[in-house]
């Protein structure tokens, strides 16, 4: 159960209510302090005071005075107005997890609305209504309009929603769960709609997925090293250490970790004086990720229980300001994809070295009989084209801004674009690690029994010279993706190995061996370790 304050909020809770439909709540003293807000906000209506999109127009209509008798009519027409993104829609996950995060921003209480729209908020969440939410339209100021506008006519009953796997009238839906569509009164419909929830939700979901990615990517490299019989003494703490990046420090103990009591490095009659970057700067590069994970992190945990909506209710006064501006999150985001992208192309690097007999020794495209069977040749390609792609996608978009709203709105952050491509390169990512894990597991199987086929030939080379961590990640291959003897269909099996990435199995067997990545835990939005 996941209770909402404004200030606790962790990316693994909007995980867990995001994935795994976590129960909701609202404690009595939050509604208290929601309350609270609201009373200043009907204090200016009374007293007849202006402000901004209370009684006011929106946007560049800031100065147009609206007459009281119309401002429930003005929250209806800006909520309808804005309604307009285009695209896909969101995932359920995407959906659930904005949802979340727009009802905790509203409970700091800084908003200005009845205690009600948080709770129909919760209760989309808590009866599993999904607003069909358009996945393109956001500029990332002021924030997610048309995006939270798809979410906010659902709450009203129109627009369009999931319920059950079907996709009903938003009003059919509220009626199927028994929950009452709102009517909105003056600011609410602003509240709705202002705000950071999409661009935000879609970070906080990268980086869960970011954190077992690179993991698997370690073990993926650790696994290759082994493969191609390389060294890691360009792993070594004191080497590191020489140059003490928290992120390169990290991995190269976490890989040093994987590869312990592994027979398979550092030795026999592939000894090199230096292995190729791809190998030996693994550390430098997947730190980097480390290092831009540990920092995106922090941002997105101050995002997620913050208030970013406008205008804000402060000390009783009613104050315009700029929350809403996405430049925080779309930095980091575009940050992230450069660097994952990095991580990916290495990947490939690593992969090439070891389908390329030249370099690795093996056969072929590590295909026993190459010639008549093509191996490995073709997922090298998808792993190349996936790679290319990425290069495409880390352009940043935070850098890019367009003037709207007749100049009123003249700088905008695209931070919604920048996490929607950061997590695409995040998937993408993750098959080029699965295939790194196939070629890994396959070049090991080549390398022990040259000539013979069969597990029980290989099982006992292995059992001695694998060692007990860099074994757990092998076998964890095998699990998904057999020894190729013959050209197969492989993508059933890349996509097994990627869903083992995503679901956590990968890194949950290294934490079981005792060799779980190690993440600062003092970061704001993080339980522990980084998730």
């Amino acid at each position: 159960m996941i209770v909402l304050t404004g200030n606790s909020l962790t990316i693994e809770d909007v995980v867990d209510v995001a994935c795994k439909d976590a129960e909701v709540i609202v404690p009595a003293e939050v509604r208290e302090k929601i309350g609270a807000g609201r009373s200043a906000v009907e204090n200016y209506l009374r007293e007849g005071r202006p402000a901004y999109g209370v009684n006011t127009g929106f946007g560049a209509l800031c100065d147009t005075a609206i007459p009281p008798d119309s401002l429930k009519e003005l929250q209806e027409n800006l909520v309808r107005s804005h309604a307009s993104g285009a695209g896909e829609y969101f995932s359920r996950e995407v959906v659930r997890a904005a949802v979340l995060l727009r009802a905790n921003s509203l409970c700091r209480g800084h908003s200005g609305v009845r205690p009600v729209i948080v709770d129909t908020l919760v209760d989309l969440l808590n009866k599993r209504v999904i607003p069909a939410v358009h996945s393109k339209g956001s500029l990332g100021a002021s924030g997610d309009l048309a995006p939270l506008a798809d979410l906010a006519l659902v709450l009203t009953g129109e627009g369009m929603a999931w319920l059950d796997g079907k996709l009903l009238g938003g009003g059919e839906a509220l009626r199927r769960t028994g929950i009452a569509p709102l009517r909105l009164e003056a600011k609410e419909g602003l509240a709705l709609l202002n705000g950071t929830a999409f661009m935000t939700a879609i970070a906080a979901l990268t980086l869960s997925r970011e954190a077992v990615l690179l993991e698997a990517q370690d073990a993926a490299a650790a696994l290759s090293l082994a493969a191609f019989r390389g060294t890691a003494s360009a792993y070594s703490e004191a080497l590191v250490a020489a140059r003490p990046h928290p992120g390169a420090m990290r991995i190269a103990g976490h890989l040093r970790g994987i590869l312990e009591d592994s027979g398979l490095v550092d030795g026999g009659a592939r000894a090199r004086i230096q292995d190729p970057y791809c190998f030996r700067c693994v550390p430098q590069v997947h730190g980097a990720v480390l290092d831009a994970v540990t920092h995106a992190r922090r941002t997105i945990g101050v995002e997620i229980n913050s208030t970013t909506d406008n205008p804000l209710v402060i000390e009783g006064k009613v104050l315009s300001g700029g929350n809403f501006h996405g430049q925080p999150v779309g930095a980091v985001m575009d940050y992230l994809s450069i660097v994952v992208t990095a991580m990916s192309a290495m990947a490939e690097r690593r992969l090439n070295q070891l389908l390329h007999p030249a370099q690795s020794g093996l056969p072929a495209f590590l295909t026993p009989n190459p010639g008549l069977n093509s191996g490995l040749m073709i997922p090298q390609y998808t792993a190349a084209s996936l790679v290319n792609e990425n290069r495409v996608l880390a352009s940043p978009a935070s850098v890019h801004s367009i003037p709207v709203c007749a100049d009123q709105e003249d700088h905008v952050s695209m931070a919604t674009l920048a996490a929607r491509k950061a997590m695409e390169i995040t998937d993408n990512a993750t098959v080029v690690a699965a295939v790194e894990l196939l070629a890994g597991a396959q070049a090991l199987d080549l390398f022990t029994v040259p000539g013979e086929q069969g597990e029980s030939a290989r099982e006992p080379w292995l059992r001695g010279r694998l060692g007990a961590r860099l074994r757990a990640v092998y076998d964890a291959v095998r699990r998904e993706a057999p020894f190729i003897t013959r050209d197969a269909v492989l993508s059933s099996h890349i996509e097994h190995l990627a869903s083992s990435i995503r679901d956590g199995r990968l890194s949950g067997e290294l934490s079981r061996e005792g060799c779980a990545l190690k993440w600062e835990d003092s970061e704001p939005g993080a339980r522990a370790n980084g998730g």
